[in-house]
């Protein structure tokens, strides 16, 4: 391909970016206003000039798929000599060349998997985590690396930066994190953080195989530069060895990784470090209707989160739908009849998405496409009953009823076994898998509650509930070869659909409960951003005001929906919000006196919402107690007592046989095994 026609396929922002073939230049570039097909372009430009050699050109991106599409378009535009690769490819691709020659010996195998390493790890500090906290703690040392914290510092550096993993305090964390270092030291492994650090070493300390890097790659372009890491800049620069061939792409208001080490300031202040930069925007969107853009451009601002102000090149397309719903099985109704309209009206199932701000959130979803008939893929998480924790607890729910332990109430038993996994009624305050877990279990609860309101709430059978949930499995792993893709906002960054449903936009949900500092908050403002525009024509925005059918509704709807739907505008929510009931039945908290709804809180005589008045200490002493107990019977600790009982226990503080058979839960039987145990444990208190 001529160098003319190269630039004629070029819009006027996208043809400057393709002739600035001279370093340094950053280009900011808005979501969908192609941006590969600029970089692509350029470094063709190059070749096709005779400016740049192809085996000196070095484009680098952060995925995998994002490469491969590179390679294939430099292909197409006559530029196959390129090298187009991963940050980790391309170190690991030198590290294997260089490391024999340097260190006269093999370079350590990579682990695939961090997780047998750290579960030694823990075990040297006594800990015993579970799978979800092995990752979570995976995670934060992969953050620790390529963020340049060691593990001397690792406790300052997190306690400063308000990190925390689960339950375990920054010190256990920082000596978790060097006893891993040191296990995979011994077993000579190295993980994928060590590529990159063992070869900015190797850079760093060997001046010939710096000066060979240098010699091969003269010209270097960085594909989403927000997504840089301090250890990823780090080696661009000892790649780079002080030149400035260097052009970065990116756009600070899709950075959703700062979690992970991500820091867009790289991008941002650009300019200020190469002081002779050329900056360029891109800012004609080719993907999204003006409907979709007004959306986007309005959500960002007079936010700190700005980026470029997109400007639509589509012809105006449907106006956005918004709608709340009373609860979210009808919200997952009423979503999967519109994809259901859609698809009967000639659109592919490929190009719908429903996105999610946590995975735990498709259930709901699977189910509805599930009961219409609608194909669907889950992307990037196993589907809801295909999840480790979720078949697991199935399992034991299953075994429960099985053996004839699911005498009484339902729901109570159903919380009291999910207990024994870690679920509680108070969520993790911390991101990651831990979260992702307690939610995939907290969906299971609440099925079991909406199962109960339509079984006849306390006579509800586990064992139908069972079953239940092994034909909503079998509904749902049904093979499909196109469906609906169901993700969440992470995993849908660079993707796009025709049709895309956001859903599940209320506060503690987007932004999520644990984002608190302003900074936390602006990025759920522009993971929201992210998900709005991965939309081209059809956009639907949705929430639920109560969890299960016939809750209350007492959430609020995300306060970024404020600038795009406005006060006033909820649709499908008549009589949910606002509306005035006639005198509720049955049992009120005695807190707020609101009605309660649940055999559990009916149980404590408060609502889920209202503060626990129980002692905590009391409460602690009785939950340690029992797990002592239940291993001398060799039953689970829920045998003995269930949290609700102990909660009651703690509450009442009852002194005697007689106080102690008030509470629910507590019969003859119970008396006679653990009474004088309750009674000493008790008066000890006191």
């Amino acid at each position: 391909m001529t160098p003319d026609a190269l630039l004629e396929a070029l819009d006027p922002e996208q043809r400057r970016v393709a002739e600035t073939l001279r370093g340094p230049v950053r280009v900011l570039a808005g979501a969908g206003t192609g941006k590969t097909r600029a970089i692509t372009h350029r470094i063709a430009y190059g070749v096709a000039t005779g400016v740049y050699q192809p085996t000196e050109v070095l484009a680098v991106t952060f995925t995998a798929r994002a490469a491969g599409e590179m390679r294939g378009r430099l292909r197409a535009l006559g530029a196959g000599g390129v090298q187009a690769r991963t940050f980790h490819a391309a170190a690991l691709r030198q590290l294997r060349f260089f490391w024999p020659r340097v260190h006269n010996r093999e370079l350590p195998d990579l682990t695939e998997s961090k997780l047998g390493i750290l579960a030694t790890a823990a075990r040297r500090q006594r800990l015993a985590p579970d799978q979800a906290l092995l990752r979570d703690l995976a995670s934060e040392i992969e953050w620790a690396k390529v963020s340049n914290v060691s593990p001397d510092n690792y406790a300052v550096t997190a306690i400063r930066r308000g990190r925390s993993v689960g339950e375990i305090d920054p010190t256990t964390v920082g000596h978790v994190y060097d006893a891993y270092e040191e296990v995979k030291r011994s077993s000579g492994r190295m993980d994928m953080e060590d590529v990159l650090l063992w070869n900015a070493g190797l850079l760093a300390d060997d001046e010939r195989v710096a000066a060979q890097v240098r010699r091969q790659y003269k010209w270097f372009v960085v594909d989403e530069f927000q997504d840089v890491s301090p250890l990823q800049s780090a080696l661009l620069d000892l790649w780079l060895g002080g030149r400035d061939e260097i052009c970065v792409v990116g756009d600070p208001a899709q950075t959703i990784y700062s979690f992970a080490g991500a820091d867009a300031d790289y991008l941002r202040r650009f300019t200020e470090r190469h002081e002779r930069a050329t900056s360029i925007e891109l800012v004609r969107n080719y993907r999204s209707t003006p409907q979709i853009i007004a959306a986007a451009n309005t959500l960002l601002a007079g936010s700190p989160s700005k980026g470029v102000e997109l400007r639509a090149q589509r012809a105006a397309g449907p106006e956005i739908h918004a709608a709340g719903h009373s609860d979210e099985v009808a919200e997952a109704t009423a979503v999967a009849e519109q994809i259901a309209q859609l698809i009967s009206g000639g659109l592919a199932a490929s190009e719908v998405a429903v996105l999610t701000r946590i995975n735990a959130q498709s259930e709901a979803f699977e189910d509805a496409l599930a009961a219409r008939g609608v194909p669907y893929v889950v992307r990037g998480a196993a589907r809801f009953f295909d999840r480790g924790e979720v078949r697991k607890a199935v399992t034991l729910l299953r075994g429960t009823a099985r053996s004839g332990g699911s005498d009484g109430d339902m729901l109570e038993t159903v919380r009291a076994t999910l207990s024994g996994m870690g679920w509680s009624t108070t969520a993790p305050a911390t991101r990651g898998k831990t979260r992702d877990q307690w939610e995939s279990l907290q969906a299971l609860v609440d099925q079991s509650v909406a199962f109960a309101a339509e079984h006849g709430g306390e006579q509800a059978d586990l064992g139908s509930f069972v079953d239940e949930l092994d034909r909503r499995a079998s509904e749902q792993h049904a093979p499909v070869a196109e469906g609906v893709t169901i993700a969440t906002l992470h995993t849908a960054k660079g993707l796009e659909w025709d049709a895309v449903f956001l859903i599940g936009l209320v506060e503690g949900t987007l932004p999520i409960i644990y984002a608190k500092t302003p900074v936390e908050i602006e990025e759920e403002r522009r993971l929201l951003y992210v998900g709005l525009t991965r939309a081209r024509t059809h956009l639907w925005l949705s929430w639920a005001y109560a969890r299960n059918p016939g809750g209350r509704g007492n959430r609020s709807r995300s306060r970024f929906l404020d600038a795009l739907v406005g006060e006033g505008q909820d649709e499908n929510v008549a009589g949910v919000r606002g509306k005035k009931k006639g005198p509720a039945k049955g049992r009120h908290c005695r807190i707020c006196k609101r009605p309660l709804s649940t055999a559990g809180e009916k149980k404590l005589g408060r609502c889920d919402l209202c503060p626990a008045t129980y002692d905590e200490d009391l409460y602690e002493e009785l939950r340690a107690w029992r797990k002592a107990r239940a291993a001398i019977d060799e039953v689970p600790p829920f045998v003995v007592f269930s949290d609700t009982t102990l909660q009651l226990i703690a509450e009442h503080k009852p002194q005697g046989e007689a106080a102690l058979l008030r509470i629910s839960g507590i019969g003859p039987k119970k008396i006679e095994q653990y009474g004088e145990d309750l009674d000493g444990l008790l008066s000890e208190h006191a």
